[in-house]
């Protein structure tokens, strides 16, 4: 790699881990980037993976306080260290699975619903008031909660780009959880998944490591640098940008496949 190359992801990873934690939307930028450097499409999206754990590192060292404290105004099952701790394994089991099903099988049909899942929880993320009224006190019960964050964990480990969107649009319509509380609950639980593909694509898949520490790093910086940005962000408009920008990624995804 060229020291310019080295330049270029260590800029796209502090990029991304900015956007990442404030939107959800890292891959938008880091995959395009490793593309950019040469990297082929399966070795830019495991290289990405083991990148994308130094969001969650960063943004967690400067704000894991705030999710590991217990909060009498936080829904039963996803706030506070024991309920945070039991979500978390469960993203490390899904993200387990869908690493697992990267590995295993060149089965494309995943991809091709990529797109549509990430234009399903967008949708969700923008509908969110209505989807809320909806649901009720529906919205608090932890096992659906549980059930959605192991399904898109298992999305996150096997693809990942636009599955911080899915964790926002999972904790906006299925807790009551405020925008900046679900938005520092997305990155914990993506990192948790994040790192456990990220370990078997270590052991078992082609990672470009210099790629991987020059965006790791800037990654690491953006993560860090996310949690006060979204302490000062609107609710409502932040909403609405990360559903438009999850919509213009699933064109994205959808036209690249």
């Amino acid at each position: 790699m060229t020291i310019a190359e080295v330049l270029l992801l260590l800029v796209a990873g502090f990029a991304a881990g900015v956007v990442g934690y404030v939107t959800g939307l890292a891959s938008i930028i880091s995959y395009p980037a490793l593309l950019a450097v040469g990297l082929p499409p399966i070795t830019a999206n495991v290289t990405n993976t083991v990148a994308m754990v130094a969001v969650g590192v960063g943004s967690f060292a400067k704000s894991g306080r705030v999710l590991l404290a217990d909060d009498p105004s936080t829904p039963r099952g996803t706030g506070g260290g024991t309920s945070l701790a039991r979500s978390g394994l469960i993203a490390l089991l899904g993200g387990a699975v869908g690493a697992g099903i990267l590995l295993a099988s060149p089965d494309k049909i995943f991809v091709f619903v990529v797109p549509y899942l990430v234009a399903l929880a967008s949708i969700a993320l923008l509908a969110q008031p209505r989807l809320r009224a909806r649901v009720g006190e529906r919205a608090n019960h932890p096992a659906w909660w549980l059930t959605g964050v192991f399904v898109v964990s298992i999305y996150g480990g096997y693809f990942g780009a636009g599955a911080g969107v899915m964790f926002v649009a999972l904790a906006m319509v299925l807790t009551g959880l405020p925008l900046w509380r679900a938005t520092l609950l997305k990155s914990a639980l993506l990192g948790i998944a994040n790192a456990v593909a990220a370990v078997g694509f270590i052991i078992f898949a082609e990672v470009h490591w210099g790629a991987a520490i020059a965006m790791g790093l800037g990654c690491l910086l953006g993560g860090w640098a996310g949690p006060p940005i979204v302490a000062h962000l609107p609710a409502t408009p932040l909403r609405i940008t990360i559903g438009l920008g999850g919509l213009g990624l699933a064109v994205w995804l959808a036209l690249g496949n």
